[in-house]
């Protein structure tokens, strides 16, 4: 990795961290994911693979990207009707999951459904990220660690492909 990438993940960490979400929070959703898939899986390779998928750029953008228009929606920085819409978290919006689709893909099409799981169910720090407190907007950030967290599911769900069809 060159110095320049590895600023812009020291970065997209940064930004995670300083919006309450540590790459352990990550891991305990991709453990969630696939405890049922592969056996013996523990938290410390859950977290390995999160940081893999923290190393590629496109999710650093996405991460960097999503955060800031967060920001911007907690200070009010937003024209109309943007700021409403990224306020009040509108169901039929999309972008804030269209950005996170990026990330999905990275580790192909089981990451789709990953997403999908997880972004319904919403367990462990999505609850919180989702809860809608007053004055703290996570509009894309809840979408972008479910995203990392489904990637990272789909990264090791491939890395054990004997243990995945042994299920059926």
């Amino acid at each position: 990795m060159t110095p320049n990438q590895e600023k812009l993940h020291d970065i997209a960490v940064a930004d995670l961290h300083k919006r309450g979400v540590e790459v352990s929070d990550i891991a305990k959703l991709v453990l969630f994911l696939q405890k049922d898939y592969i056996k013996d899986l523990q938290e410390a390779e859950c977290e390995n693979s999160v940081e893999v998928v923290l190393r590629k750029r496109e999710v650093q953008n996405v991460i960097i990207t999503g955060i800031q228009l967060d920001v911007l929606t907690e200070k009010h920085q937003l024209d109309e009707p943007l700021q409403s819409i990224l306020t009040e978290d509108e169901g039929l919006y999309g972008i804030d999951e269209i950005m996170a689709l990026g990330i999905v893909n990275v580790y192909g099409s089981i990451g789709f459904t990953n997403y999908g799981y997880i972004d319904k169910v919403k367990p462990g720090i999505l609850a919180i990220l989702n809860a809608h407190e007053p004055g703290k907007i996570h509009t894309f950030l809840d979408d972008i660690v479910g995203a990392i967290a489904a990637a990272a599911a789909s990264r090791l769900a491939h890395a054990h492909p004997e243990e995945e069809d042994d299920i059926y």
